[in-house]
């Protein structure tokens, strides 16, 4: 038995400067596990709920004083006693106590801060890797996942100036032997693409949330053009990834894009020659989030071709990854923690994209902390791919640095 003795939290500061939450969870044999937990700027509505104070005095009102007091006043003690082995018993406990469909009452935040500092804590206890343990948990299969690198930003993701709507341009690096040779081809990629921009004269405006560039670019196609391009004059293995984040330039079923509106079948031909011209394998986000007519063309006509990616489409809810498989939208889910608030509802969502053939991305957020958990929770669930940013900044850093640690010594 780990019996859970003490749940405790602060409020902490997330790469973007915003506060967010960090759970401690001390078991009564003297194990400890913390979990920070990120937060989303490009959040689908279908999200569960985070908990923010809305105080304008502090913090510009996302203060998360309010879900820091949720876990040591309400969720801790609902939690104390129980086996901190027992994942799923302990995250039943939490959506119980919660007692709403979003984790409104109490917060999804205030939820996941415990959930992962839990697991945290059970593999200490252990003495064995908390991939390890996740997969003795859940009984996933382990792999070491591809990185799926962002290189230039747009969107919310970007900032100031005008940018293209796209969010994110990224590489796949592809058949390089470790992990640490396919970043150094990354490094390079990054490289050569800031060089690019400024030979072009585009003003470019530092790194963006996730550590792309963050260029002002007239056009979304420009912007793939020149990271093929990149790829191609450092001579490095690279696909293209893009994630569109279209519910961001939806309006009433017209897509904003380039300074005209085109419908879904536009976009559907938009993206089309797309594919084999510049080497496309991913495209997350290409429709909005409830735009399901939309979403069935688009994989009747492209699903054969390459991975559709749903993050707002699903937002690592079963059900609503449930309606798409019903619908044929999609063939691929991201998969995001905060977005759904118990390890054990995560897992669900990545098992059950797998029985129906669907292809799960692990993926970090915008607004991210030094937290490495996502490396292991990736790896633990033998997903395969995992998206957590560029080659800089700390918060992103923190997860690829895990993943070589995991490599070179823990999976052997």
């Amino acid at each position: 038995m780990m019996k859970i003795g003490r749940v405790r939290a602060l409020e902490i500061l997330d790469s973007r400067g915003n506060p967010t939450l960090q759970a401690r969870v001390e078991l009564h044999s003297g194990a400890v596990g913390t979990a920070q937990v990120p937060s989303g700027k490009s959040t689908g509505k279908h999200e569960a709920h985070e908990l923010r104070d809305r105080d304008p005095a502090r913090f510009h009102s996302m203060g998360v004083a309010s879900a820091v007091a949720n876990v040591e006043k309400v969720l801790g003690p609902a939690v104390t006693d129980l086996d901190a082995g027992h994942q799923s018993l302990i995250d039943a406990r939490l959506i119980e106590t919660d007692g709403t469909v979003n984790k409104s009452r109490l917060g999804a935040n205030a939820v996941l801060a415990i959930s992962c500092a839990v697991a945290r804590a059970a593999a200490a206890a252990k003495a064995i890797p908390l991939w390890t343990h996740l997969v003795n948990t859940f009984g996933t299969k382990p792999e070491l996942p591809v990185p799926m690198v962002n290189i230039l930003s747009g969107g919310h993701h970007a900032v100031g100036g005008r940018h293209a709507e796209f969010q994110d341009f990224m590489v796949i690096p592809r058949a390089y032997p470790d992990l640490l040779s396919a970043l150094e081809a990354v490094v390079k990629v990054h490289r050569q693409a800031h060089q690019l921009l400024l030979k072009s004269g585009y003003v470019i405006n530092g790194v963006a949330d996730e550590g792309g560039w963050g260029p002002d670019l007239p056009s979304n196609e420009l912007g793939i053009s020149l990271l093929r391009e990149a790829v191609e004059e450092c001579g490095t293995h690279m696909d293209i990834a893009l994630d569109v984040a279209a519910s961001h330039f939806s309006d009433h079923g017209l897509y904003r894009l380039d300074g005209g509106t085109r419908t879904s079948v536009q976009m559907i031909e938009l993206f089309t020659p797309w594919i084999d011209r510049f080497g496309i394998v991913s495209i997350e986000d290409a429709l909005a989030e409830d735009d399901w007519q939309g979403w069935n063309e688009l994989t009747t006509r492209l699903g054969s071709r390459v991975r559709l990616v749903g993050d707002d489409l699903f937002v690592t809810n079963i059900a609503r990854l449930d309606r798409g498989i019903e619908a044929g939208a999609a063939n691929s889910i991201l998969v995001k923690m905060n977005q759904i608030g118990t390890l054990t509802e995560t897992f669900a969502v990545i098992l059950r994209a797998a029985t129906a053939g669907y292809k799960a991305v692990i993926s970090a957020r915008s607004g991210e902390t030094e937290d490495s958990f996502l490396a292991d929770l990736a790896v633990a669930s033998g997903a395969g791919q995992i998206k957590i940013g560029s080659i800089t900044r700390s918060e992103r850093l923190a997860k690829y640095n895990r993943l070589l640690e995991i490599e070179r010594w823990e999976m052997i």
